[in-house]
């Protein structure tokens, strides 16, 4: 699988993982954790977009039949993404 980016947040501030994104060429989007002795850059406008996204799909969660994913065709599936999507921006 392909991927520019894995925006991720301290948790997943491993050595191996790293060593593993760099192999691949991907870079990294996760903030190091605190007791690292040797402080890394990442790029903190891309986290931040993580973070908005982590918080949509939190409120997406409370609608149960999204959560639970009640419809049985992916149309009415994706129509109801979308009605949830726009009940949301319009709060």
């Amino acid at each position: 699988m392909a991927f520019d980016a894995l925006p991720a947040d301290k948790a997943f501030d491993a050595d191996w993982l790293l060593a593993e994104l760099d192999m691949r060429g991907a870079s990294t989007v996760i903030p190091p954790k605190a007791n690292r002795k040797i402080k890394r850059d990442y790029d903190r406008h891309a986290y931040k977009w993580r973070h908005l996204i982590e918080n949509f799909l939190a409120k997406i969660k409370k609608f149960r039949a999204i959560a639970t994913r009640c419809e049985k065709t992916a149309c009415s599936y994706t129509a109801n993404w979308h009605l949830v999507a726009t009940i949301i921006a319009a709060k």
